[in-house]
């Protein structure tokens, strides 16, 4: 059983480790399986309140583990190259962008091709300032994968998308923090710090009302309003009927803080 993911449940949050430091955490047959089968798991464990996505070492994530694709190349095994594409690097996306409850990319270093495309799936960008991102796809002839091509639009508009696709460069912490690729950047020596409080915070508030919140705003993307409302009176109703809002509501008449059990 190969070690290059670890997976770790504390207090709510599930800590989903890329654990290859020598490659720069980068995803050889392995490693996707492993990661892919740790997020699905994340999603579908109700203990877990929120999900955090980081890496060991000096990266994040640097994709596709490049040795592993050329030898595939030379022995010219055109179904192991190409079936990657939907049997890891798309259920990965869909889970980290579609689950309900809240994920954070831990962007400890560079984070490049699907490493990138993985963190902008993720609700919030936590940023060493010693991070950045490199959209490296175009830079070996390659199109774009693991819902680049939908999330990135999305956060930067699609004229930055496609300059940043077209001409791969490293974008540092502090470019991407104008631009809107991080939520937040810190010092190295603060990075696990601030990671630690915001999971935290996440761990404690309303888990299905993150939820669906996170899926409402997924769905309006590509939906009509009138679609959209339907979608939103659904998991209005949802909410509505979970212990925490009852509880919410009843502290909020009392003039109370709310506790929130995820439920």
């Amino acid at each position: 059983m190969s070690d290059s993911v670890t997976y770790t449940v504390t207090d709510g949050v599930a800590t989903i480790t890329l654990n290859r430091p020598d490659a720069m955490n980068a995803l050889d047959t392995p490693t996707k399986v492993l990661l892919r089968d740790s997020v699905l798991a994340a999603a579908e464990d109700d203990a877990v309140r929120v999900v955090v996505l980081t890496g060991t070492g000096r990266a994040f994530c640097v994709g596709q583990d490049l040795k592993e694709h050329i030898g595939l190349l030379e022995a010219n095994d055109t179904a192991a190259l190409w079936s990657t594409v939907p049997d890891h690097f798309a259920p990965i996306a869909r889970a980290l962008a579609e689950m309900p409850k809240p994920v954070i990319a831990a962007v400890n270093g560079v984070a490049a091709g699907a490493g990138a495309s993985m963190a902008f799936a993720c609700d919030f960008r936590v940023l060493s300032d010693a991070a950045g991102f490199n959209l490296a796809f175009t830079g070996i002839a390659l199109s774009c994968d693991t819902g680049i091509s939908w999330t990135l639009p999305r956060l930067i508009g699609q004229a930055k998308a496609l300059e940043l696709l077209y001409f791969p460069r490293t974008v540092r912490a502090d470019e991407a923090l104008t631009l809107g690729l991080a939520t937040s950047v810190v010092p190295a020596a603060e990075f696990e710090a601030a990671v630690g409080e915001l999971a935290a915070k996440l761990a404690a508030g309303p888990t299905v009302a993150y939820g669906a919140v996170r899926q409402s705003v997924g769905y309006s993307a590509t939906h009509t309003l009138a679609e959209a409302l339907v979608f939103e009176a659904g998991k209005m109703e949802l909410t509505g009927d979970t212990e925490d809002h009852r509880n919410a509501v009843a502290a909020f008449v009392a003039k109370q803080k709310p506790t929130f059990n995820g439920r």
